[in-house]
Order: C-alpha cells, then structure tokens, then sequence
C-alpha cells in the first residue's frame, strides 16, 4: 500500500484503508522505505504515547516527496518535530497558555468575534463563502489576538500556510513559505522587544528563556496551527451537517448536545488525513505486530476514528454519539496543545451560525464544493452558502 489514496466519498476515508482487517498492515512510503501503517485505534493510541518512537525529521521518511522539508529547514522552537526531553522544554513554556480555564475565559471574545462576523455575513446578504466569510476569520482573529500578530497582516500569513498545506508545493516552495513565516515572526519579536504588549509573543520575549530563532518557531508553529486547522474544521463540519440535516437539526435546536456534537464531527471528518509519522528507536511489538528499530511507521487518523472496536457504525454521523477518545488531537506528549481552544471556538460557531440562519443551505450542488484533497488538512477550499 502506499500514498497517495482517493476519497470514493466526500466524509470518509479512501476505501483502501479498510481493506485489510489488520490494525498495522505493511506500507511503502514515498522514498521506497518499507515501513507499516496504523489504522486501528488502539495501536494508534499505544503508538503515539510510546516513547521508542521518535518524530525527529532525520529519522523519518515522507508520505509523499513534495511534503519532504530537508531537516536544515525545520525552524528552532518547531517543537512538534522534536522527542523528549528538547520538546518537554519548549511545551512546558506554553502548557499554561492553553489551558481549559483560560480557554473558557476567552468564550466572551469569541461569541463577539462569531457574531462580527454574522453580522456581516447578513449585511452583504446570500450567497456568502463561509470559509471567507466566518470559518476562516474565528480562530485566524482569535489567534492574532493571543500571539500578538496584527490580524492586518492575515493576507501574507494565510498565503503562506496555504503553501505549507499544498500538497503539490515543491521542498523550495515549502522551504520559502517557511523563511517568510520566520523572517515575519523576527519583526514582530523586535516590535515586541521595543514595545511590549499583554500578548503570548511578548510572554516568550519577555521570559528570556529563549533566544529570537526559537520565538520564532514556536509562533511559526502556533499560528499555522492555530487558525488551519479549526477553520477546516468549521468549513468542513457546516458541510457535513448540511448533508444530514437531522443531524443539523439537533445542533441547531438543542443546546446540550453541542459538547457532544463537536468531538463526534472531529472523529467523523478527521481533518489530518496523513500521517502522523514516527520512528521506531528500537524494536517495538504493536497490536501484535514487530516492528523494527529503524521502520517508519505512519498512522491514519481517519481510519482510526472509525475503528469499529472502538466506536459503533462509525461511518455514521451521530452528534448525540460520545465520541470522547478520537484520536484528532493525536494523543501523548505531542497531542494538540491548542485543542481546547478548538474546542470553544467550535462550541460557540456551530450553534451561533445555525441559530442566526436557521434555513442555512448550499448555494451550489455538494458535488461542486471544492474539496481540498490537494491540502495536506482536508476541507474546503469554498463553501457556497444561502439562507
């Protein structure tokens, strides 16, 4: 088996990865390495929280050639590609940041920020692009705002992580994309140094524990992740709900199941559709399965949140279902560190944008949404909407 795969079906996962009942089944990656893939959920899980796999970018092979980043490219501060205990360093420094308290501080703000831009939405009136229009701007707003980044300066970041994502960008493009994202981030930390603010940038400065090359890194890392994922996840969920309008039904009219609701459309749509990759440090047996010190080992997230062990009928959407456990924040000591901000910035926009447009619908037929099978973070590129 190897990458790429092609959706049959716009929600789910290729065909392929359910081909073989066998939770780690051998995969060739792009390199010609022969290592395994992970799609159940249980080696998943016992894979991601064990400490003989490595994800440091010497040690692993690509998914596919163009997503190769040679390893002088890869930012200081990028802690998401370092082991332990250089990424317990850096982590410890922001752990406090993204907390569930402080997260559920910022809900005002962002009810504020949701209702902007509704507000908006029905001022230019239908049809409106909801990822231009309110998927994008929540979390890229709310992560301006905690990192200390001039929102002013979206149209530069967005290009930037949109090159990142491209799956067809070439190692010089996603090379450059990274040098403009960095050499960014040393404005800022100099405007930050000269001026202080009440900012998580001006955190990091000020704490002088780390020198402007790991600043840089880390709010490199901080605001790709911040604003990407979660607007997919946005894009994506208000397509899938308008596809099972049952299901939109009871997000839009019951507020109690909207905790529920979120964790199950972040297992169904499984927005990260490759990888992650480890190494394994030395021999490790996984759902019964050897592997060897050296074999890559990449795991499919979507496959694994519809591991049948694990959750009944998975290939249905069920938002009163309690999908606690999915694996789309990942899991040990590289799970999410931002995925309680997710998880408001989720909580507050499904139920506010479906109560101020209760007759929301596509403006396109669904089979001419774009969808980003050529983004290395499933989506969509569009969303056509009226009401």
């Amino acid at each position: 088996m190897t990458y790429p795969m092609t959706r049959q079906r716009t929600f789910d996962p290729p065909d392929e990865l359910f081909g073989d009942p066998a939770p780690v089944r051998p995969l060739t990656f792009a390199d010609g390495h022969e290592g395994w893939l992970v799609t159940g959920h249980a080696a998943g899980r016992a894979m991601l929280a064990d400490p003989r796999f490595s994800t440091d970018p010497r040690r692993l092979h690509p998914l596919l050639m163009s997503r190769r980043l040679p390893e002088s490219d890869v930012p200081a501060g990028f802690f998401l590609r370092m082991d332990a205990p250089e990424h317990t360093h850096y982590r410890r420094l922001l752990t406090g940041q993204f907390t569930v308290r402080r997260m559920n501080l910022l809900r005002a703000r962002i009810e504020e920020i949701a209702a902007d831009c509704l507000d908006e939405m029905e001022r230019q009136g239908p049809p409106a692009d909801l990822v231009r229009s309110f998927a994008l701007p929540i979390p890229s707003l709310v992560i301006c705002e905690l990192l200390g980044v001039p929102y002013e300066d979206r149209e530069q970041f967005q290009r930037d992580s949109s090159r990142l994502l491209r799956l067809e960008s070439s190692p010089e493009e996603l090379a450059a994309a990274v040098s403009d994202l960095i050499k960014y981030f040393y404005t800022l930390i100099a405007r930050k140094r000269a001026e202080p603010e009440n900012d998580m940038l001006t955190g990091l400065v000020a704490s002088g524990e780390l020198n402007d090359d790991e600043i840089a890194g880390m709010g490199f890392l901080l605001l790709v992740a911040g604003h990407e994922t979660t607007a997919n996840m946005l894009g994506l969920g208000t397509f899938a709900l308008l596809q099972n309008p049952d299901q939109l039904a009871i997000v839009r009219d019951d507020a109690s199941v909207i905790d529920n609701a979120v964790e199950e459309l972040l297992r169904y749509l499984s927005i990260i559709h490759f990888g992650p990759t480890r190494t394994a440090m030395e021999d490790v047996v996984v759902a019964g399965t050897l592997i060897k010190a050296g074999d890559c080992v990449a795991l499919s997230i979507p496959a694994a949140n519809r591991d049948t062990a694990r959750y009944p009928d998975p290939a249905v959407l069920d938002v009163r279902r309690p999908a606690s456990g999915h694996l789309t924040f990942g899991h040990g000591i590289h799970q999410c560190l931002g995925q309680q901000l997710a998880r408001i910035e989720m909580r507050v926009a499904y139920p506010a944008l479906l109560k101020r447009f209760p007759s929301l619908r596509l403006a396109v037929p669904a089979d001419e949404v774009p969808m980003r099978t050529d983004m290395s973070i499933y989506g969509v590129h569009s969303l056509e909407v009226a009401w």
